[in-house]
């Protein structure tokens, strides 16, 4: 009989929403895939910065300049990292260290491509979904900690194989 509010209950909710969005990651990540990402990547970078206040003028003709050298292999990155992300929340590889390592390259979407989720007017609608995922990855930080043990997670298989994976899986 399982407790309503066990750990084993919330490992297995934890991991119902783990998946969940690893599936949003992994349709998202397919359409990175198409050869229009790429080849308007450079673009969506450029027209985050229109109408943005000119204090962030620097920051985005930084990031413009250093992607605009080879935007096509920055392109195909962000594509194999939304992939490797959706992957390994799927099939729960490295949860902990995947939560981390996806809130920043989340914040990063949020801040370059989203521009922050501006410019911000009497007609904006919402804050861009970068920062939402971040705050995602970092509740499931939370709740797998909580959780205490892993459901549906090759990280159990593999902790018990490889000694060091425990560092990965379990910061």
């Amino acid at each position: 009989m399982t407790v309503k509010n066990s750990p084993a209950r919330l490992a297995k909710h934890t991991a119902v929403l783990r998946v969940i969005f690893g599936i949003m990651w992994a349709i998202n990540a397919s359409f990175k895939w198409r050869v229009a990402f790429r080849d308007g990547f450079l673009d969506q970078i450029k027209s985050a910065a229109e109408g943005q206040p000119s204090w962030l003028h620097g920051w985005f003709n930084f990031w413009v300049q250093l992607l605009g050298h080879n935007p096509h292999i920055y392109a195909l990155l962000v594509t194999v990292l939304e992939t490797l992300i959706a992957l390994a929340l799927i099939l729960g590889i490295a949860r902990r260290t995947t939560y981390l390592a996806a809130t920043i390259f989340s914040l990063f979407i949020w801040a370059i491509p989203e521009g922050f989720g501006g410019p911000y007017s009497a007609t904006s609608t919402d804050i861009g979904t970068g920062i939402i995922y971040a705050i995602v990855f970092l509740s499931l930080y939370g709740l797998d900690r909580i959780a205490a043990i892993a459901k549906w997670s090759l990280d159990n298989y593999l902790i018990k194989r490889i000694a060091w994976w425990g560092f990965l899986a379990n910061p």
